[in-house]
């Protein structure tokens, strides 16, 4: 098995403990009333939204994907951390065991923060990842940030 590692850092004008609320802790709701497209639903398996919970993702008719099954590994609500993996699902195209998410929001001095997200895609085997497939995934959160950074900014009660 090979692990690749993908980092990402995503400014925003938002402040930090409101925006991980919203990508982290809202976004089973946030993310499908936002962006429909991209995630339908989510629906949980098994635990309450903490550490071990497994949830199902059911992505939207914009995307070429049907589902995701993930389990949240740890999420810290004084740090503005959150991990999870996906485990399972057409997602994985075959030939990932895994990918695993760490998300964390800095706050900044001029009162907004930085998402920043570092993805370690779990290949099967020796498999190669295609570098597009990975550059197209990068593009899809940092779309789904802004787009929920806009919503914050029209929703400022959210």
């Amino acid at each position: 098995m090979v692990a690749i590692t993908y980092d990402i850092e995503i400014p925003s004008s938002i402040p930090a403990a409101k925006m991980f609320k919203a990508v982290v802790l809202d976004a089973d709701t946030v993310i499908p009333k936002i962006m429909p497209q991209a995630i339908k639903n989510v629906e949980i398996l098994e635990g309450n939204g903490g550490v071990g919970t497994v949830k199902i993702i059911h992505f939207g008719e914009g995307s070429q994907y049907k589902s995701a099954k993930h389990r949240v590994d740890a999420i810290d609500t004084e740090n503005l951390t959150h991990s999870y993996t996906i485990v399972e699902g057409d997602a994985l195209t075959g030939v990932l065991e895994s990918i695993t998410y760490h998300v964390k929001i800095v706050p900044t001095e001029d009162g907004g923060c930085i998402c920043k997200n570092r993805s370690i895609y779990h290949t099967k085997g020796d498999v190669e990842i295609n570098e597009e497939k990975i550059k197209e995934g990068k593009e899809k959160a940092m779309q789904m940030f802004k787009a929920i950074e806009a919503y914050l900014h029209a929703n400022p009660d959210a």
